[in-house]
């Protein structure tokens, strides 16, 4: 993004909160607010005229809810960075939202500050969560809800010197997973996603996708469980 500053439509069902909102992110200099809405299906077409670089996304909604719409968004706008700001801090409406693309998630308690870096932050493409839904996911992992089931070493390691991380990716690669999607699963920004592919298939020797699959089904041979 080459603009000075970051260009934000602003989405929330409650007039008095989406005011509020407006009124609070206008005083920012490093935002522009470009416009509001109260509903998805109102959010997916005002960003069509505006073309916002980030939108700050209410989560329950009547109709086209928030995570609807991120995933809209996700598909139709992969540009566009969703944060989401909501009263709700549960592990399934957190993961919900990440999976559909979002690429922050804030709870209304948050700051004028806290909002504007999440903003930001988004547009360069990392994830920024509040210390409340962090600890929500911790929650999750610790009663054995596995985020990222592709996460434990097989014996013997990783095939052509891959790191934990690119063994992980690479799992979720052959399970049918987009970089999008393996974004979300794993909490990290697409261009960080898209690094860690290029490194995979320089490692692995293959040229694209689909050679990657056929790799890794190769290399876990028959029998094994799927990742997802």
């Amino acid at each position: 993004m080459t603009r000075d500053r970051v260009r934000v439509v602003i989405v929330d069902d409650q007039t008095s909160v989406r005011d509020g909102l407006v009124a609070l992110l206008t005083t920012v200099p490093e935002l522009e607010v470009v416009g509001s809405a109260g509903n998805g299906t109102s959010a997916l077409e005002l960003i069509e005229l505006e073309a916002p670089d980030a939108v700050l996304m209410d989560l329950r909604m009547p109709g086209l809810d928030g995570v609807q719409t991120t995933e809209r968004l996700a598909r139709d706008h992969p540009d566009i960075a969703v944060v989401v700001l909501t009263t709700y801090a549960d592990d399934e409406s957190v993961l919900a939202a990440l999976r559909a693309g979002a690429r922050g998630y804030l709870t209304k308690n948050a700051t004028r500050a806290d909002m504007a870096r999440a903003l930001q932050a988004a547009v360069a493409d990392h994830v920024t969560l509040d210390r409340q839904v962090q600890r929500s996911l911790v929650s999750a992992a610790t009663r054995g809800e596995r985020l990222d089931a592709a996460s434990v070493a097989p014996p013997g390691g990783w095939p052509a010197g891959l790191t934990e991380r690119e063994g992980e990716i690479l799992c979720l690669i052959g399970a049918g997973l987009s970089n999008r999607d393996i974004a979300a699963r794993l909490f990290i920004g697409n261009a960080t996603v898209k690094t860690h592919v290029n490194r995979i298939f320089s490692k692995i020797e293959v040229r694209d996708r689909s050679a990657a699959v056929a790799y890794w089904r190769r290399w876990r041979g028959p029998g094994e469980a799927d990742t997802t």
